[in-house]
């Protein structure tokens, strides 16, 4: 091998680099699970972006940030229902922003379970037996028509008083109506934590607002407005502002673009599987929200997002976070 070769395939380095050894967690000896987490910031890859996300969201809590949790309704299809329920029992959060369709599955949890399926069904004889399919979970249709008798009660009384309504008010007075410590819009009208929803009709429930509006009562409406007002003069009040966000679209948009009245929020971590090259909002890294003005740029890291399915990753996320020292 010639020394010209060589150079190209062995160029070498000068010094050392000041970082930490790549190394991940030794199960030699007794198992400490807290341990494996701390591990993870120098295992690479995504597990290190797990343990950013960690350390970031202890942070939240240090500086008493306003904490906002955002999620898609796919998240409460899953068993992560249970886990954003704990975070709102426990006092973890102050804002809730989510989708139509996780305040539905919400709902028919607390009577009708959803089903474990597969991933490779036969869809049209789901369709035939009235079964339809998330993924690998299965919800038979029957969820829906006990759904539809349950608002249908509800309804009544919402609009009773007042024609116009919002988001917010709704959630709180349905989740009133609920008996399972397990559901979260029960869990957040216990504790007083606002439930933003500002695509509350791309669900179930619009279609039965349709439903009762049409049969029942032409005059009832939502409002959205003055719930995005309430947002964002409470986040021009925060002192600090750190933002959960559990899955992309609206409600992790919804979050951030209301900090943007605030100059930013301090603190953010993303779980998401978005693709960043089409340059939809959904695959839009933090990185991004910082150039808008929407996440502000510290000079210790403040922000991290996590490239990973969620079921995976938000159960290890909180219990890093906020399990640690409740040992």
């Amino acid at each position: 091998m010639t020394d010209e070769t060589r150079e190209n395939v062995l160029p070498g380095s000068d010094g050392e680099l000041d970082t930490a050894d790549v190394r991940g967690y030794d199960f030699r000896g007794d198992f400490d699970f807290f341990e494996m987490l701390d591990a993870y910031a120098t295992t690479g890859f995504q597990a290190t972006h797990l343990a950013e996300g960690v350390d970031i969201v202890r942070d939240m809590q240090d500086d008493d940030a306003t904490v906002y949790l955002t999620f898609t309704s796919n998240i409460v299809s899953s068993g992560l229902r249970e886990v954003l329920a704990h975070l709102v029992r426990e006092g973890h959060v102050d804002v809730i922003i989510t989708t139509s369709g996780s305040l539905t599955e919400d709902v028919i949890k607390t009577a009708k379970p959803f089903k474990m399926g597969e991933w490779d069904a036969d869809e049209a004889a789901l369709r035939e037996e009235g079964i339809n399919r998330l993924g690998n979970i299965f919800v038979p249709s029957d969820r829906y028509v006990w759904l539809e008798e349950y608002l249908y009660d509800f309804f009544e009384d919402f609009f009773a008083e007042e024609k116009t309504r919002t988001p917010t008010a709704f959630a709180k007075e349905l989740g009133e109506t609920l008996d399972d410590e397990d559901s979260i819009l029960k869990n957040a009208a216990d504790q007083d934590v606002p439930v933003f929803c500002p695509a509350l009709t791309d669900a179930e429930i619009g279609n039965f607002l349709y439903y009762y509006r049409q049969g029942y009562d032409s005059e009832v409406g939502i409002e959205i407005v003055d719930d995005y007002d309430t947002l964002i003069e409470e986040g021009l009040l925060a002192d600090t502002t750190g933002l959960i966000a559990v899955g992309d679209g609206v409600p992790k948009h919804h979050a951030i673009m209301t900090n943007l009245f605030r100059g930013g929020a301090e603190y953010a971590v993303y779980i998401s599987t978005g693709m960043e090259g089409d340059g939809s909002l959904s695959g839009a890294p933090p990185e991004e929200a910082v150039s808008w003005g929407k996440i502000k740029d510290e000079t210790e890291t403040n922000y991290t997002q996590i490239e990973a399915e969620a079921t995976l990753v938000f159960p290890l996320l909180v219990a890093g976070a906020f399990e640690r020292d409740s040992e």
